[in-house]
């Protein structure tokens, strides 16, 4: 079984300025992952239990060296939250949101073919990895 994530990767949580995202993050933190950056556009330069906010995931990637990502973003949202962490270069992405319209999910199914970005979800409840 190859392991997804580790200790030291970074993790970037998209919608982190969320009610879901920030309860989940302050929990992630608990539990040793390294967050190392948040993302929700327009609130850029906040921060979220000492993690800074940036507007994309581009900028985030660019600040931290960031390789992973975790999305609490609404349904309406999530398709484009996974496109834009794949246009970021991101080694996986992993999308806690459910009730993702299906066609949208096939749109992004298309988009991810040929990319190196490994999607877990969407509806996942997360990866754990133990030591």
């Amino acid at each position: 079984m190859s392991v997804m994530i580790d200790k030291d990767t970074k993790v970037i949580v998209q919608g982190i300025t969320g009610k879901a995202a920030m309860f989940h993050t302050q929990q992630m933190l608990d539990y040793g992952t390294k967050i190392v950056a948040g993302v929700t556009p327009g609130k850029a330069g906040q921060e979220v239990h000492g993690v800074p906010v940036f507007n994309t995931v581009a900028d985030a990637v660019k600040a931290t060296g960031a390789t992973a990502s975790v999305i609490y973003v609404p349904a309406r949202f999530a398709a484009d939250s996974i496109l834009e962490a794949v246009d970021a270069e991101l080694d996986l992405v992993v999308c806690i949101t459910e009730h993702i319209p299906v066609l949208d999910m096939v749109k992004v199914r298309r988009y991810m073919q040929g990319k190196k970005t490994r999607l877990v979800g969407p509806n996942c409840p997360g990866l754990l990895t133990s030591q």
